[in-house]
């Protein structure tokens, strides 16, 4: 099991494996042939609430982490997608935000990896 993560404006490449899209929103500007994504689950990603409360804020980071993971609960059918392509090799968590740092793939990525 190998998880990536990349900016959905960033080039597919063949190394990426299943490429699942982990926004709420499409990303602005970005057609499905150049976002290449194999699965989009928008359940998976933080509520419209959270997200704006967030913000991207790095001081709001933690709280996010706790919030988010509250609302993954709520979302069983997604969560297990996920689990499921993850069995099957390797995944690459798309997403769109500037902040490469603080992002709900980043915390996927950290979640599912153990």
């Amino acid at each position: 099991m190998t998880i990536k993560i990349k900016r959905a404006y960033e080039k597919p490449d063949k190394e990426d494996g299943i490429r699942i899209l982990v926004d709420r929103l499409w990303p602005r500007g970005l057609t499905k042939e150049k976002a290449n994504i194999d699965i989009w689950l928008k359940d998976i990603a933080p509520s419209t609430e959270l997200r704006k409360w967030f913000g991207h804020d790095p001081k709001k980071w933690n709280e996010f982490k706790k919030r988010y993971q509250s609302e993954l609960k709520e979302h069983e059918e997604s969560v297990s997608i996920l689990k499921a392509q993850l069995k099957k090799g390797t995944v690459t968590l798309v997403y769109a935000a500037k902040d490469e740092e603080h992002n709900e793939a980043l915390y996927l990525k950290d979640l599912f990896n153990h």
